[in-house]
């Protein structure tokens, strides 16, 4: 486990971000606020979760306050707003992973909240990228089912698009 690897398989996960952010362009506004019983609700609450999770989750690795949250409902179409968080957000991500150094991964550097101090650094690192991926597989359905043509996350796809 080093840090290189991690940088590694973030550039995947932000990839793969930024797929499900193309896919849901092609959504009308009511397919993207359409209610959902599933999980988090509805693809734009989907992805307000997902991306709130990691400014949270990087934040707390950092040592510093989150970005305020996206609301959690909308009138109108905010997928520009939505994308600008994701960018904001993969830029404090990466700027973190760009200073990562391998001693760091074995450090337990969240202070607040308590619950989550006893967390090591690698810890929070897999966690962030396999909670992204559950929701990922979970707006991939969404969007199939709403008769878009989506395409498997699986990381070795990206590994050998990436050589």
């Amino acid at each position: 486990m080093n840090a290189d690897a991690f940088r590694h398989f973030y550039n995947y996960h932000f990839a793969e971000n930024r797929k499900i952010l193309d896919h849901v362009a092609s959504l009308t506004f009511e397919q993207f606020t359409q209610k959902a019983d599933y999980s988090r609700g509805s693809i734009r609450e989907q992805l307000v979760h997902l991306f709130d999770a990691e400014e949270m989750w990087f934040s707390e690795l950092r040592g510093i306050q989150p970005a305020d949250p996206l609301p959690d409902t909308v009138e109108i179409d905010d997928r520009d707003a939505i994308r600008a968080f994701l960018d904001q957000v993969e830029k404090n991500s990466r700027a973190y992973l760009a200073e990562l150094q391998d001693d760091m991964l074995f450090t337990k550097p969240i202070k607040e909240p308590e619950d989550d101090q006893v967390l090591f650094a690698w810890q929070v690192l897999l966690h962030v990228a396999n909670h992204a991926t559950d929701h990922r597989a979970q707006l991939l359905r969404a969007l199939h089912d709403l008769g878009v043509d989506t395409k498997s996350q699986d990381y070795i796809f990206y590994v050998y698009e990436n050589q």
